[in-house]
């Protein structure tokens, strides 16, 4: 059967960058380490004028057309994957589309356009749709083109402020893929839940301890589901587990609980019994409170082991390197949490043909998914091509006070006039608004 997955993957950054133990945290109030500590996080991306989920996503788009040598004939669908669309009814993927057509001699007339909401997962769920597509054979040899595109906004003053940035992943989906072969096994874990939402408002509430807990209690679900038809997963079995990375201090607790799952009944745990016990087992508990109050006195312990700490180094810890840098991407978090890792196997000189990821995928309201993912003989030169670094390097430093205004910017509900920060060269723009009150674009040499 026809493998299908990733062919090539291309990332816009937002060119703006603020610094958040140093500019942040002072003006705030608070220690930086709450920052890089805690969160995990130095930098966060922010758009710049000119720049919105549309311009960063075309710009990622051409970007990875260009370095495949592909034409608009060659894709069959464009698939967008955001939470931060500015309209109810015309899909981000027109926009898009529209975009590129204006630096093609071709058009998407042809191509199948839509928009997927799910929180954060709908960039992984655009994968699926496009993986069906190809699989049922209705592509009639072209690829897919899944974009995940993002502006991460708070309210001034939410907790969650400090986790703002945005970005945009391009990814080809295609047969025979040059990156990564995604697995036909999936697990899933969902239900209704208020975590995180918006309701017709464009910066979210957020219920902070609740997300987090859903976040814990989806993913564990999806692990055991694609257990269900993949069978047990080892802690070895993977060289790189890549998590929805709203900020890499929630990835600590989800790792470590996958640890601790996936260890369960193995060598690890008998290994390991000597030095911290044997994982808790519910029936030799009178009640539930005391099996959970068991389980966290055990993960307290294993999160300090040296057997531990080792494997997070190799296995996740790499996953997070970008995500430090840009801050939270929504639909697109996994996604540049995979392409961290990746890159950080290239600048070891790793050998990762035919070695296995396993993504795991959260969306707030609320549903994880887990799947697998086999690295390709060519993924060197694609991982290789993507200018991650250039792209950080180049980004332009703002003040506290530049920040308040790219804020205001951004915010939909306010019409300020702000001088761009930086120039555009060689991208689209967003240059205004049309009769209908649709947003315009064009592209500058």
């Amino acid at each position: 059967m026809t493998s299908v997955g990733i062919d090539a993957i291309e990332i816009r950054t937002g060119k703006l960058v603020l610094d958040l133990p140093n500019t942040f945290a002072p003006v705030k109030g608070e220690d930086p380490e709450k920052y890089t500590k805690g969160l995990g996080l130095y930098t966060s991306s922010f758009p710049d004028v000119y720049e919105d989920i549309v311009t960063m996503g075309a710009n990622a788009a051409k970007q990875l057309m260009d370095r495949k040598g592909l034409t608009p004939a060659d894709i069959g669908r464009i698939d967008v994957a955001t939470e931060s669309a500015f309209d109810n009814s015309k899909p981000v993927s027109t926009y898009i589309a529209g975009c590129l057509e204006q630096v093609y001699d071709e058009d998407f007339r042809h191509a199948n356009k839509g928009e997927r909401k799910f929180a954060c997962i709908a960039g992984t769920q655009s994968l699926d749709d496009a993986y069906n597509w190809i699989k049922a054979g209705r592509n009639r040899g072209r690829a897919a083109l899944v974009i995940a595109t993002d502006t991460a906004l708070y309210e001034r003053g939410d907790p969650g402020e400090a986790t703002q940035g945005a970005g945009a992943v391009a990814m080809l989906i295609d047969e025979d893929p040059d990156l990564v072969e995604l697995s036909t096994e999936q697990g899933y874990g969902s239900m209704d839940e208020t975590d995180f939402l918006k309701p017709n408002q464009q910066f979210p509430s957020v219920d902070g301890k609740r997300s987090m807990q859903v976040y814990l209690a989806r993913m564990r679900e999806a692990l055991e589901d694609y257990e269900s038809v993949a069978g047990r997963t080892h802690p070895d079995d993977f060289e790189y587990i890549p998590f929805h990375t709203p900020f890499p201090g929630m990835v600590r607790k989800a790792a470590l609980l996958g640890f601790r799952h996936m260890s369960r009944g193995t060598e690890i745990e008998d290994d390991l019994a000597s030095e911290i016990g044997r994982q808790p087992r519910e029936d030799d508990f009178e009640t539930w409170d005391d099996y959970e109050e068991a389980i966290r006195a055990y993960m307290d312990d294993l999160k300090t082991t040296e057997q531990y700490r080792d494997w997070y180094a190799r296995v996740i810890e790499p996953t997070l390197d970008i995500s430090s840098r840009v801050g939270n991407w929504y639909t697109g978090s996994v996604h540049i949490a995979r392409l961290s890792a990746l890159k950080a196997a290239a600048e070891e000189g790793k050998e990762m043909t035919g070695k296995k990821l396993l993504v795991g995928s959260y969306g707030s309201g609320a549903q994880a998914e887990i799947h697998a993912e086999t690295v390709q003989e060519t993924w060197l030169d694609e991982i290789e091509a993507v200018d991650v670094d250039s792209q950080l390097a180049d980004r332009t430093e703002i003040s506290f006070d530049d920040y308040e205004l790219i804020h205001d910017v951004h915010n939909h509900e306010k019409e300020i006039e702000v001088e761009e920060f930086t120039q555009p060269e060689g991208e689209f723009v967003f240059t205004g608004w049309g009769r209908m009150n649709e947003r315009r674009y064009e592209y500058v040499e």
